[in-house]
């Protein structure tokens, strides 16, 4: 049996030293307390690893939406300098024309 890298031997140690210092009365609250404190651990580090994950694929996504906006938002300012362009053609065109 190897707890957290503490072999039998060594937790039989440590349980005695806790039988000596804290008496047979005291060891069973200090155990629930104990066991209180690492449930609580378990559960923020799962809360807090479910809300990494929520987050990453929040991200994710928004990657994702950014990488599928950004081509369609290039072509049409492409479309968009293109009709300027054309306009401005137009308009040299026209006034070169209407001057002669």
């Amino acid at each position: 049996m190897n707890i957290f890298g503490v072999g039998l031997p060594e937790m039989a140690l440590i349980m005695t030293v806790a039988l000596l210092i804290f008496g047979p009365k005291k060891l069973p609250e200090i155990g629930r307390s104990m066991g209180k404190a690492i449930r609580s651990f378990q559960e923020a580090s799962r809360e807090f690893e479910t809300e990494f994950k929520r987050e990453a694929e929040q991200l994710e996504q928004t990657v994702k939406t950014t990488a599928e906006l950004e081509p369609k938002q290039i072509a049409a300012e492409k479309v968009a300098e293109n009709s300027s362009s054309q306009s401005q053609t137009d308009a040299e065109n026209h006034a070169t024309t209407t001057s002669d």
